[in-house]
């Protein structure tokens, strides 16, 4: 299958494009920079050139593909409304090139907002929409199904870890390193999942080949991982006392990431597991902390 991946170079999308590759798929890669052609072409993967801004590009690698997987999102905190319009565009974009054929279209989106309090499972529906964060690649995607596209979407782990990372656990290390503490919210049970890049990877290839239209996804290898546990191997990372913060206390130590410090988001793969045959091997995210590689920068 010849497979247009966007994000193809990010810490998650270059891990499918591997994956794809080694299961003997074609894979062409959206590419923004001669850095990305470069490492696209290394890999064995052919390059499109542009960005997701760039809806001719976008519209041009899917409809010449076989199937596409929607890996890419501008990580801009400081700008997440425009980011979230720019991935809403994107996936139209793509569900206009694909229409009709019943091509698969795989969209991602995360566990964390799905239910929080209880165990997230596949068969509920994607979290509202909220000024806070204001995605919606599930509901869009979902929408291109009655167009005769082949949709499924996954949903990624607060945490996707692994070499490389660049996302919520380095950004509490950094915190971490910044406050000369590590902290927690209140007795730190709040429990978040985790997923290794490299499993996730498989789940993506997996859902390409085997998924269902209007399908959800879980990478989620570990249901419930305790903020305390991950709050304490950073302790231990970086040699510094870990303590808990209270609720009013926590907005001034994690400032625009107290609410994810906060969120007790645990979820189940199970039905992903069943549907697809996925099973994650890879470590877990608090050994990942423990095997040293996040603390070396």
């Amino acid at each position: 299958m010849r497979v247009f991946v966007t994000g193809a170079t990010g810490f998650v999308g270059s891990a499918v494009v591997e994956e794809l590759i080694r299961g003997g798929h074609q894979v062409l890669g959206l590419a923004r920079s001669d850095a990305s052609a470069q490492w696209l072409a290394a890999a064995g993967a052919d390059v499109q050139r542009g960005d997701l801004k760039d809806l001719e590009s976008l519209r041009s690698g899917a409809a010449g593909s076989d199937g596409v997987i929607h890996a890419g999102f501008i990580h801009d905190f400081a700008n997440v409304k425009a980011s979230c319009e720019v991935d809403e565009q994107a996936i139209k974009t793509l569900g206009a090139a694909l229409a009709g054929s019943n091509r698969p279209l795989l969209v991602t989106s995360g566990t964390a907002l799905i239910s929080p309090g209880r165990v997230a499972s596949e068969e509920m529906p994607p979290a509202p929409k909220n000024p806070s964060w204001p995605r919606v690649s599930e509901e869009t995607g979902a929408a291109q199904v009655e167009r005769g596209v082949r949709v499924s979407a996954i949903r990624l782990s607060p945490s996707v870890h692994g070499d490389g990372d660049h996302g919520f656990v380095p950004i509490l290390i950094k915190l971490a390193r910044e406050k000369g503490v590590s902290a927690y919210v209140g007795d730190g049970l709040n429990r978040w999942t985790g997923v290794h890049r490299l499993d996730a990877a498989v789940l993506y290839r997996l859902a390409l080949e085997k998924g269902s239209a209007g399908a959800r996804y879980h990478g989620a290898a570990e249901e419930g991982i305790a903020f305390r546990d991950i709050a304490t191997a950073i302790g231990k990372g970086l040699n510094l006392p870990v303590v808990s913060k209270s609720r009013e206390e926590s907005a001034g130590h994690f400032g625009w990431f107290a609410g994810f410090a906060g969120i007790d988001c645990p979820a189940s793969s199970q039905l992903t597991q069943e549907r697809l045959g996925w099973r994650p091997v890879r470590r877990t995210l608090v050994a990942d902390l423990e095997q040293g590689s996040y603390f070396k920068s």
